[in-house]
């Protein structure tokens, strides 16, 4: 008969496991814009071309369908998505204005260094009404900058081109040492998008932006190389919790 002490009994292990930090991070930033009014959607990761490029304006010459730069699966006639960007075009196909959806989720692209992986996590939002403009993008954009990295941060607004946005910006914040840090993109939805998807654009208009979740973490936890967060290094993993 053995007892709770029997020496041959091996020692239990307590160690409570947490969230993995790019989920948490990734469900902090959904939570918050929840709060402001967005609503989540989702789709799925095996994408068209047609809702991954075409109806967001990627012409057939842009730089990201080719072959190096996108992951073509199912003989070609399918990608794996590049953006959650899919996912708001379906949210634009499937209901009227006014709308304001955001979604979170894996993409993939051909990229592996200390910086880019070919699989992370995006989150794209946007809002489509009547009069919005770029005064109310910026608004929107403050309230997630502060949220994520405290009032005092001070960031900048630099002209940047995406094909589904016009005007476009991408959005730098200024680190402690000095060097501005790209956090994410946004802009005023191309109207061409907005017809694509059967919303007139001449009565409506629309606010998107979007970001990497493990950007967002490397630069909150001070994390130098990408690839360490899915190491499975349990000795990385449990500062953050």
């Amino acid at each position: 008969m053995s007892s709770s002490n029997d020496i041959n009994s091996p020692e239990l292990l307590h160690e409570i496991g947490s969230i993995h930090p790019i989920s948490n991070m990734k469900l902090y930033l959904l939570d918050f814009l929840v709060s402001l009014g967005f609503e989540i959607i989702d789709g799925p990761e095996v994408e068209s071309e047609e809702f991954n490029f075409d109806m967001l304006n990627i012409k057939k010459s842009h730089p990201a369908r080719q072959m190096h730069d996108t992951f073509y699966v199912q003989n070609k006639s399918s990608v794996l998505r590049t953006h959650t960007s899919p996912v708001q075009i379906r949210g634009m196909l499937d209901n009227k204005p006014p709308i304001a959806f955001v979604s979170g989720g894996k993409v993939y692209r051909k990229d592996d260094d200390a910086t880019h992986l070919p699989m992370f996590h995006q989150i794209e939002g946007i809002y489509v009404d009547k009069d919005i403009d770029f005064a109310q993008l910026k608004d929107l954009i403050y309230k997630i900058i502060y949220k994520l990295f405290g009032e005092n941060v001070e960031l900048r607004f630099r002209p940047s081109y995406f094909p589904f946005t016009e005007p476009s910006a991408e959005v730098d914040i200024l680190s402690e040492d000095g060097k501005w840090l790209e956090i994410l993109g946004c802009g005023i939805i191309n109207p061409v998008v907005l017809d694509n998807c059967k919303i007139d654009s001449t009565k409506y208009s629309g606010l998107a932006f979007g970001l990497g979740v493990e950007r967002i973490a490397m630069l909150k936890h001070g994390i130098q190389d990408i690839r360490e967060i899915y190491k499975s290094n349990l000795d990385f993993l449990t500062q953050f919790k």
